[in-house]
Formats: structure tokens, sequence, C-alpha cells
């Protein structure tokens, strides 16, 4: 899996919002800063999320954006899939959805079982999580295998 720009801004930007007080709204411009995110990148990514229902904009003096929903709600795979789509696609269709022939067949099992184990990880991490730097123990268990740090 790649992780995109787009889905890791968005992550930081989201760590910004939810680690200010309930309900302060944030301007762009300092979440870009605070971020090092292009500003015309984030305002298209704020607005991903703002259709996926997960920050509000706020117009006014004291506008900006904000979380819509309270941050330990929302999670990595929501945000994901706000703003890139699906975990998990091949040629553009969900695993579920591919066919092949019976003698690539097998190769259907191995994209569900890279969804899952995707699913297993970040439906688990909320945002809350992510801005007050504690993950779930499950999650912490993945990253003290040496091995996992290895890169293939």
């Amino acid at each position: 899996m790649r992780v995109s720009a787009k889905s890791d801004y968005a992550l930081r930007a989201l760590i910004e919002l939810a680690r200010r007080p309930e309900g302060e709204a944030v301007n762009a411009e300092e979440i870009g800063r605070s971020q090092d995110v292009p500003h015309g990148f984030l305002q298209a990514i704020l607005a991903d999320m703002r259709r996926a229902g997960i920050v509000v904009s706020q117009r006014g003096q004291s506008g900006g954006w904000r979380m819509a929903r309270d941050a330990a709600t929302v999670t990595v795979a929501d945000v994901i899939r706000a703003v890139d789509g699906p975990l998990v696609s091949i040629y553009g269709l969900r695993p579920e959805g591919v066919t092949y022939n019976a003698s690539a067949a097998s190769l259907q099992h191995v994209w569900i079982a890279a969804r899952s184990s995707l699913r297993e990880v970040f439906e688990q991490v909320s945002i809350a999580d992510l801005a007050a730097q504690q993950l779930p123990d499950r999650v912490m268990a993945r990253t003290k295998d040496e091995d996992a740090w290895q890169p293939r």
C-alpha cells in the first residue's frame, strides 16, 4: 500500500484541529504553516473532508476549520477513504468486485486479506489517539517487532 501525500496531509491537519480547544476554528494558513502543507493542496483536502462530514468550515472574523465530529470517532481509515477512496482497490475496483480466471482466482483472496489487515490498524486508530500520541496497544504491539521496521 502506498500512503498518498493527500492522506498524510489530511491526517496531519486533523491532528492540528484535534489539539485545539473544542470548537475552536483554525484557518487553513495556520494549519499549513504548522504542518508544512502547501496551502492550495490543503484547501482541496479540507474540502474533501468537509464533504465526508469530518470537518466543517466557519466563516467570519473567527472563521476557519474545526472538527465536525469528536476526534475520538474519526479513524485513520475514515480519513483515507474521504480523501483517496477505498483502502484497497484493483484497477479502480474493490477487491470483492474483481474477477479472475480459475488459475488466478486465489489472487482475489490476497487482496481481501490485505484490506482486512489494513482495517485492523486503520480502523483502530482515531484522530484523538494521534493528537494525544497514545496509540492503541494492539497497534503499538505491531511496532515492537524489529522486522516491522526493516525495509524490503
